[in-house]
């Protein structure tokens, strides 16, 4: 089911396969004609609609310096926000195989692959945090949505059974919107109660599990281990549930509160200990940690 798989450079370029072709201008409009600004140079806020540069973009962690909207950012990215400079030493990697034969999942899991730098939606290791060394584990949205198939489960269930091993506490950020991986069928069900399992375990060890949900954090994964933190953290705004919405609207065919399922409706119902934003994370994580090692 599972297979070790050889790291990928640490820096890889990855360019187009198409080059955006100048679209034509009017030859009675000629004076519309305008210099071409490269795409990448500014993000558009999801909720303002505020126009951001991007090297703006970067001093703030992806947060909206207008509303405070916290864009959705990649594993990688949030190593370089959380963890202790040069602590970072990932899991041996795996990739998934296709146990159930699913059309294109082989080719799929490969474009994947080459689009994020990742080998599946987690990337998880050891490193130190304030000083303090844990377990880290990080699920990617923009792999699969951040769903959960057998190599997520396998390496979160690891990240416990490691904790365990060397008595070190275990923080998790969660952010999928796919739940299980339909792809992986029942195998990628097994995880939940897998995870759910090791999290058991490593609770009755005596040992500290932070989990930290992200935007959005949803179905599977929410179901099983994401909720079963010690101390479990929110980012501001971000879509916390089972079901989503919509869905659990057109079931119960009752008017939902406009805030149903934010970070905001959880911590209001006793589902979150505390919501923190990207940018005092880091500090929040080091003071449990600290708290706990006391």
């Amino acid at each position: 089911m599972l297979r070790v798989f050889r790291s990928k450079p640490k820096y890889v370029t990855v360019r187009s396969s198409a080059q955006q072709q100048p679209s034509k201008i009017d030859d009675d409009q000629p004076e519309r004609a305008k210099k071409e600004v490269p795409d990448n140079l500014w993000a558009r806020c999801e909720k303002c609609s505020t126009l951001i540069y991007n090297k703006e973009m970067e001093k703030t962690k992806h947060v909206c310096a207008n509303c405070g909207y916290h864009f959705r950012i990649p594993a990688l990215e949030r190593l370089r926000f959380i963890c202790d400079e040069d602590t970072y030493k990932p899991f041996t990697p795996l990739v998934a195989t296709n146990p159930l034969g699913f059309p294109g999942y082989e080719s799929k899991l490969e474009q994947t692959r080459i689009n994020t730098r990742l080998d599946d939606a987690i990337v998880i290791g050891t490193t130190r945090i304030h000083g303090y060394a844990t377990v880290l584990g990080i699920i990617d949205f923009s792999f699969f949505g951040g769903s959960m198939g057998s190599v997520v489960g396998e390496q979160l269930t690891r990240g416990f059974e490691y904790g365990i091993k060397h008595r070190l506490p275990v923080i998790v950020f969660s952010g999928g919107g796919g739940g299980a991986r339909m792809q992986e069928g029942i195998f990628s069900l097994m995880q939940m109660a897998k995870t759910a399992q090791a999290v058991g375990k490593f609770k009755e060890a005596g040992l500290f599990y932070i989990s930290i949900l992200t935007h959005p954090t949803m179905g599977g994964i929410y179901a099983s281990f994401s909720s079963l933190g010690d101390i479990i953290l929110a980012e501001p705004n971000a879509l916390i549930g089972f079901a989503g919405p919509r869905i659990v609207e057109e079931t119960t065919r009752q008017k939902l509160p406009a805030d149903f399922q934010t970070s905001e409706y959880a911590l209001h119902n006793g589902m979150l200990d505390r919501i923190v934003t990207r940018g005092d994370m880091k500090d929040v994580i080091g003071k449990l940690l600290s708290y706990h090692l006391r």
